[in-house]
């Protein structure tokens, strides 16, 4: 999906709620990000959104701590997202944490859910791992968005996503992240990641954000379940939650 060219649309979740999960799916969005870094779902119930994700038919990224990595993959996880990384020769450790042996260091085990608790072991399940695990980092301050070019070349990463909140927060804007000083980095965050042919992603709410960030070079977007969910119940209250006469909930 990242190598298609094509535009992808997901989520980021941070509830945990194997049931989110699948709704997700269901509506047909491209990917789950299933948030680690800010939810507040245990090893348990993530495995569990895992194997949602797979019975509804949606990819499953999972944003962890790099502590995490080994855990989250032995699970089932289709991509690991990692936030905060500053550097090309941080990317390059983390290519080597989600890549096995031979071509990098992550622990080989063939008794987690990933390699169907033995029932798939060996050079098979290495092989389709280290080709088909993807590894998505994020670049969410200034800092790292000089390094953008740097960090996106590193072979073994699959796409770079800009995280707008923080780079908004770190360039002393707060949350406005449509403040034009932060527009001008994201910018050049996701023109330099295109720019070397790897997968550019950002956060956008809108339609129209899709399109400013697309020009840009990038066609890797998400939302977020907690955002679409508190705006779709506020529309709902202040219909007083009515149906209308197709028997459906009036926004």
């Amino acid at each position: 999906m990242l190598r298609s060219g094509r535009r992808l649309r997901g989520v980021f979740n941070s509830l945990p709620s194997p049931a989110i999960v699948e709704m997700c799916g269901y509506a047909g969005f491209d990917f789950v990000i299933i948030d680690n870094e800010h939810g507040s779902a245990g090893f348990e119930t993530t495995e569990n959104m895992l194997r949602a994700a797979r019975a509804s038919g949606i990819v499953p990224v999972v944003r962890c701590l790099k502590h995490d990595i080994s855990r989250v993959l032995d699970m089932g996880a289709s991509a690991v997202q990692i936030p905060m990384v500053g550097s090309a020769e941080e990317a390059r450790d983390l290519v080597q944490q989600v890549r096995y042996p031979r071509d990098g260091r992550r622990g080989s085990a063939f008794s987690p859910r990933a390699a169907g608790y033995g029932a798939f072991p060996g050079v098979a399940h290495t092989q389709r791992s280290n080709s088909g695990i993807a590894l998505i980092l994020m670049i969410e301050t200034p800092e790292a968005v000089e390094q953008a070019t740097e960090i996106a070349a590193v072979d073994g990463v699959d796409a770079v996503f800009v995280g707008p909140n923080d780079l908004s927060h770190a360039m002393g804007f707060d949350n406005n992240w449509m403040a034009a000083p932060v527009q001008i980095q994201i910018e050049r965050a996701l023109r330099a990641v295109s720019g070397v042919n790897k997968c550019a992603g950002v956060i956008a709410l809108t339609p129209e954000d899709e399109e400013r960030f697309g020009a840009w070079g990038a066609r890797y977007f998400a939302s977020v379940t907690t955002g679409l969910i508190t705006h779709a119940l506020r529309q709902a209250s202040a219909a007083g939650g009515r149906l209308d006469a197709s028997g459906s909930l009036t926004y």
